[in-house]
């Protein structure tokens, strides 16, 4: 089984904002606030979306790793990605040979997961988790056995996540050596398959800097969708609404 898409995670200086956000355009609703992320000085909500989960974190107290990915990239926006996999030991290895470093291990008798340092992956802090017990759909993170149900709203699936760089053809070259895959031009911008989603890298062109920019999301009623962002005052450019920071580009 390739690399699944499993949980993308956002960073914010707050969450209540966003969840309404979140639930007005695309239907999303909270199913699980991790209290473990509080070690970390964070606070989180997850949402269920299709057979994966979007993630948002915040700081509660200074001097965080995430406080100063937000101080980095100028305001709230992407921060992780986090795939499915069956074992972790070959990405482990293969980070090991091109210098990528471990930045964190979560370890439990049901999952294990290795987080990558960001600065030497470049663009998001990637994240690899083994389910080891229960079904295939389980998902330890949302601290339930998911079954991939589909949640009530718009929003139905992620089909591809967005990373920005001013050097975009060398961050998908260490994104392809790290997920062991091909690289594939398309247009201006650089895709590496996963088994359910695309990772996508652009140029920079908003002024900030390196980082996860965007998503690529599946949903019913897309003209509701855009019409109740404009209604909560969110930016809309054609099918994209910025939110969190990140341009959501509906499909």
């Amino acid at each position: 089984m390739a690399a699944r898409m499993r949980q993308i995670c956002l960073v914010a200086h707050r969450l209540d904002t966003l969840a309404a956000d979140f639930k007005a355009v695309l239907g999303l609703t909270v199913c699980f606030r991790d209290p473990g992320v509080g070690k970390y000085g964070l606070e989180n909500m997850l949402m269920p979306l299709g057979p994966s989960f979007l993630e948002v974190v915040a700081p509660t107290r200074p001097g965080t790793a995430g406080g100063r990915y937000l101080e980095r990239r100028g305001g709230d926006g992407g921060y992780m990605v986090i795939c499915q996999v069956p074992e972790n030991d070959s990405y482990r290895a293969r980070c090991g040979k091109i210098g990528v470093r471990i930045a964190n291990v979560v370890d439990y008798a049901e999952y294990n997961e290795i987080q990558l340092h960001p600065r030497d992956a470049g663009g998001a802090m990637l994240s690899f988790g083994v389910q080891k017990t229960h079904g295939a759909e389980d998902w330890h993170p949302a601290n339930q056995h998911h079954t991939g149900q589909q949640p009530s709203g718009r929003a139905k699936r992620i089909v591809a996540a967005e990373a920005q760089s001013d050097d975009p053809t060398r961050l998908a070259e260490r994104w392809g050596q790290i997920y062991d895959a091909p690289v594939k031009q398309v247009g201006k911008a650089y895709e590496i398959a996963l088994a359910d989603a695309t990772l996508r890298i652009v140029r920079s062109s908003d002024g900030r800097p390196e980082g996860l920019g965007g998503l690529d999301i599946a949903v019913d009623d897309k003209p509701g969708a855009l019409a109740d962002a404009r209604a909560r005052g969110l930016p809309v450019d054609g099918d994209t609404v910025m939110i969190g920071g990140m341009r959501i580009r509906l499909v």
